[in-house]
């Protein structure tokens, strides 16, 4: 129960607490006492935006008997009455298992009061209205500010802590209650000594240069903080501010963080955030624009139509039925469970992807008609589509996200489906490729972006990440092969897709906070928004590694060459065909050439001529011939077993045990210029992957080694290269670093796609050894030198990987 000396600071409320209400506590109602004069009623237009706020937090327009509101309402209220039962105010602590040092205790304290604020003020937890938890809560408020965050405090430990987080949950919880005691208000004096603390933390300065830890996802969380203490303080200045601040947000960025033209999102300098951070940056912006709409205070800034546009050009390319990819969630992928979160909710894909869905549909609250119906439809397609954790009943949301995605369910919209279709994000070396019924995401590294981001305990272990890393989803149920305990369980030297040098790595390799990046440049493609060329200079993270890594999306199939790999760490080099997590379906069968394999866990099998593997429920895999020295398959179905402790010091230590399939070639100890070349078939039938092994017209490879790599795919009318150096490949030249993508889109037409993935900006010429008679239309980046019996080109790129492209009339 409550213990009994935290009352004595303060006794707000009258003696109308009742006895019941007390039970409900555990404890026996304070002593009553006189509440001190509030200050005059919020009845201006400060009143309208503290109690808007309110709302936003709270949730409006649900039933509370009905589920799932009765069960979360139900859930906050079971919370409230632990925490108020516990609480125990000590010098160091307000919880004996929350110590304000590290700082995190302090901003789980203040979420603690949040969650008893809101089973206070919201219907049906059991302890609606209850004047003994209030008084609880502000007791708790109290001892926070006099103990540790108040103004003249020096801060320590993790700045967010201070300047975000802490701030955050106490501003939210003043405002429900300023808003929902019955006795209106809190004094001007006690709120004045809590905004006070915000002020001292998170000074005007804060929101001046937009530089340093003030910047993306970060600004807006401070613009956040700020105009809500102007709002509770009647400080118009402090609200002019944060709405000013947000202005730097908005415009494309061409380096750092924030988001790109082409619809890349970076935090952290270096490290690819859509999924994580930008989910943040998008809630935050939504809960500004619908405070201050129709106030003196309104965001009118008209470069907030970038951030408007990135809904569906940046974000939902990056969403797969209901899911946001790892590949853009940074160190959050490790966090599984964590200890510190009271719900105790799983945290992965699925969760990062609801969590989007809830910021976009906030942020349509908002928006103009066209913007909120296309929204609406791409939140009710999620909704729809994610069959491994419900949208509508997720416990991560509260009870007004819980709301706000019903009413879009429930709405006129019509689901959108998933696009088909192939988008590349040069700026943070991201690829998506969708076709029907399957999805795939590719993550790279560069000296722009990091091999994988580590910090504060969390993903010590995602060394090769960026190592060429090919997540693909298929099939019923597909959408959950990296849900379920992925991290914690794969092996990481085993990352599907990467090139990797076995040596062994330390915890942490190469640094914190995205500074682990290779000193390479070619890392890029073009695409025409079907099929894409895209490729890689792979250099390994603490290792002497080399490799060019190419990969041609198609349409049933993802081309995957890789040449030049060379090392020399004393150590077997591997390209990771597959690793897949089998899930429910641990016995899966594996067919080689046609020949089942066992199904029961085992040793490493070879195959020293595989054609082709089929994995059941999930696709397969062709491995062309003509490599020297063959191409030997290796295969191995395992259970590993790891916690989610072992990759995130703050989560659950609960050994897990997953089945894994992984498929490998093996290069050898110290390779020498080792290649590699197989096809991805995601969904595929065990027929069609023989019949593409058994058609040696498909597909022909036209260049194969560290300098070129390029295929033609006859039936497709499509020829694809990666120049990492000057050279010729079948019908291309170029006279420089250049990808490139010819298609024949009719009997005399076609199209050429190009793009420069090291950036330079030097120009690059390019031959295309067929006849054309004429160029009727090209990018202004492109220049026509010649046609006639051969195309001359000269494409001069700019220095951010964008595709140029041309369309050309044939002889």
């Amino acid at each position: 129960m409550p213990h009994p000396s935290a009352w004595s600071r303060r006794a707000f409320l009258t003696a109308t607490a009742t006895a019941a209400g007390a039970a409900a506590l555990g404890a026996a109602a304070p002593a009553a006492s006189a509440r001190r004069p509030a200050a005059a009623a919020f009845d201006d237009a400060f009143a309208v935006l503290r109690r808007r706020w309110a709302d936003l937090v709270l949730g409006t327009g649900y039933d509370p008997a009905a589920e799932p509101y009765a069960r979360a309402l139900r859930e906050t209220g079971a919370l409230a009455g632990r925490f108020a039962a516990a609480m125990r105010p000590a010098a160091t602590s307000l919880w004996p298992d929350q110590p304000f040092d590290p700082p995190a205790g302090i901003t789980r304290s203040y979420t603690r009061l949040h969650t008893m604020a809101e089973a206070y003020a919201q219907p049906g937890t059991g302890l609606t209205g209850d004047t003994v938890l209030a008084d609880t809560v502000l007791t708790g408020l109290d001892h926070l500010e006099a103990a540790v965050y108040h103004a003249g405090a020096e801060r320590y430990g993790n700045w967010w802590e201070w300047q975000i987080g802490s701030p955050q949950q106490l501003l939210d919880t003043l405002a429900v209650l300023d808003t929902h005691l019955p006795g209106g208000p809190l004094p001007d004096d006690d709120r004045a000594r809590h905004l006070a603390a915000v002020d001292h933390f998170v000074p005007d300065a804060m929101l001046g240069a937009y530089t340093g830890t003030s910047t993306g996802a970060n600004r807006v969380d401070l613009c956040r903080v700020v105009a809500l203490r102007g709002v509770l303080g009647r400080a118009p200045a402090k609200i002019a501010l944060a709405r000013d601040a947000l202005s730097p947000v908005f415009p494309y960025v061409t380096r750092g963080d924030g988001l790109y033209a082409d619809g890349s999102f970076v935090q952290h300098t270096a490290v690819a955030y859509s999924g994580t951070y930008g989910y943040v940056l998008l809630d935050g912006i939504g809960r500004l624009l619908a405070l201050l709409g129709g106030s003196e205070w309104a965001v009118t800034d008209p470069a907030r139509r970038t951030v408007l546009d990135s809904v569906t050009h940046a974000y939902a390319p990056l969403l797969h039925d209901g899911l946001m990819m790892d590949m853009v969630s940074g160190r959050a992928v490790s966090r599984g469970a964590l200890l510190t979160d009271d719900r105790r909710v799983p945290r992965s894909d699925h969760y990062h992807g609801h969590a989007l869905l809830a910021a976009v549909t906030l942020l349509a609250e908002s928006a103009e008609e066209t913007d909120r119906e296309r929204w609406h439809a791409l939140v009710k397609g999620h909704i729809a589509r994610d069959r491994v954790l419900p949208v509508r009943t997720d416990r991560q949301y509260p009870v007004a996200d819980l709301a706000r995605l019903a009413a879009v369910a429930d709405g006129p919209a019509v689901p959108a489906p998933e696009p088909a279709g192939h988008r590349l994000f040069p700026a943070m070396d991201r690829a998506v490729h969708r076709r029907p019924g399957w999805t795939a995401g590719l993550a790279m590294a560069s000296d722009r972006i990091a091999h994988y981001e580590n910090g504060n305990g969390e993903n010590p272990r995602g060394w090769h990440t960026g190592a060429g890393m090919l997540s693909w989803w298929a099939g019923e149920g597909g959408g959950g092969q990296y849900t379920d305990a992925f991290w914690p369980t794969v092996d990481p030297y085993r990352m599907p897709g990467t090139t990797v040098s076995t040596k062994r790595l330390a915890d942490n390799e190469g640094g914190a906070f995205g500074a682990p990046r290779p000193d390479v440049r070619w890392v890029g493609g073009t695409t025409d928004g079907h099929y894409a060329a895209v490729g890689q200079h792979l250099r390994g993270l603490g290792s002497t590694l080399t490799a060019r890594k190419s990969w041609f999306f198609l349409d049933d199939t993802v081309v995957c060459l890789g040449a030049g790999i060379t090392a020399e760490d004393g150590v077997p080099v591997e390209t990771i065909v597959d690793n897949r997590a089998l899930g429910t379906a641990a016995d899966a069968a594996l067919t080689v050439d046609g020949h089942p394999q066992p199904t029961t866990p085992g040793a490493v099998c070879t195959f020293p001529d595989a054609r082709w593997a089929h994995l059941a429920g999930h696709g397969g895999y062709v491995f062309p011939g003509g490599l020297p020295g063959g191409a030997a398959l290796h295969t191995l179905r395992e259970d590993r077993t790891g916690s989610w402790h072992s990759i995130n010091t703050g989560s659950d230590a609960t050994p897990l045990t997953r089945r894994y399939l992984t498929l490998w070639h093996d290069h050898g100890t110290d390779p020498d210029g080792a290649r590699y070349r197989y096809l991805l078939m995601p969904g595929a039938t065990p027929r069609a992957v023989a019949a593409r092994a058994a058609d040696h017209r498909w597909l022909t490879v036209l260049a194969h080694t560290a300098a070129q790599q390029a295929v033609t795919a006859g039936p497709l009318g499509l020829t694809a290269a990666n120049f990492f150096a000057p050279g010729t490949a079948g019908p291309l030249t170029a006279d420089g670093p250049v990808s490139l993508l010819v298609r024949r889109t009719g009997p005399r037409t076609a199209t050429l796609h190009a793009a420069a993935p090291e950036r330079t900006g030097d120009p690059v010429e390019i031959v295309w050894d067929r006849p054309v008679a004429a160029v009727p239309h090209h990018d202004p980046g492109i220049a026509v030198l010649a046609t006639g019996r051969t195309l001359r080109l000269r494409l001069t790129p700019g220095t951010v990987c964008a595709t140029h492209a041309a369309t050309l009339t044939l002889r």
